[in-house]
């Protein structure tokens, strides 16, 4: 009796604390500005970008298919994971994160011009502001596809921190790239990608926050 009062108490605490679609749609417009604004930074100072966008680039240069079409097939079983482990409604907000990504990174450049910019500080504070996009994101359960769904379901099901998972995943990407980058360019992706999952790991942890989507 005292269990079940319990989980009764959970999941009512659960349902008042759940995001609302307004909420939802706020977070996914500026968690992805965010994010974008980021990805400018690393375009500017040659940075390559971590995660499936940063796996598909290093296809892309050995392959006819294009980065666009190599990036949507990477994330296919991606989003079926996502279906599956996180709910429809978490898939949905992830193609929309996606697509609005891929619209505000081109219209970044129009919006924000830069004459300099600090390789180091584009690496350090370029990782920071992505870092801090996908915490908004992750925090209404929405991801950029591929290995992100993968580290949010990680966290929920085995506590595992998504930051952690990312970093890990994102060096094993780095570490492909080094046969094309040039070290200065590695050693900057490398530096950039440390900040960005140390902002996620810190901050995105088991239990810290309880807001549901």
């Amino acid at each position: 009796m005292k269990r079940g009062a319990m989980r009764e108490a959970e999941e009512q605490s659960a349902e008042i604390e759940r995001h609302g679609l307004y909420e939802d749609a706020a977070a996914l417009a500026l968690g992805t500005l965010i994010v974008a604004l980021g990805l400018h930074f690393y375009a500017h100072a040659g940075i390559l970008t971590s995660g499936l966008a940063g796996l598909a680039l290093l296809i892309d240069y050995t392959s006819p298919y294009g980065f666009a079409t190599i990036f949507f097939a990477l994330n296919l079983p991606f989003f079926a994971i996502a279906f599956l482990r996180l709910g429809m409604a978490a898939a949905f907000r992830t193609i929309i994160a996606i697509a609005l990504v891929s619209l505000f990174s081109k219209l970044t450049p129009e919006w924000v011009r830069l004459s300099y910019l600090d390789p180091v500080y584009a690496a350090i504070f370029g990782g920071a502001i992505i870092g801090i996009g996908l915490l908004v994101l992750f925090r209404h359960r929405t991801g950029l596809g591929g290995i992100n769904l993968v580290a949010i379901w990680l966290q929920e099901r085995f506590g595992l921190r998504a930051g952690w998972v990312l970093l890990a995943a994102d060096l094993a990407i780095l570490a492909a790239a080094s046969a094309f980058l040039p070290l200065d360019k590695l050693a900057l992706s490398i530096m950039g990608a440390s900040v960005l999952n140390l902002i996620l790991a810190i901050n995105h942890r088991p239990g810290r926050y309880v807001g549901r989507s």
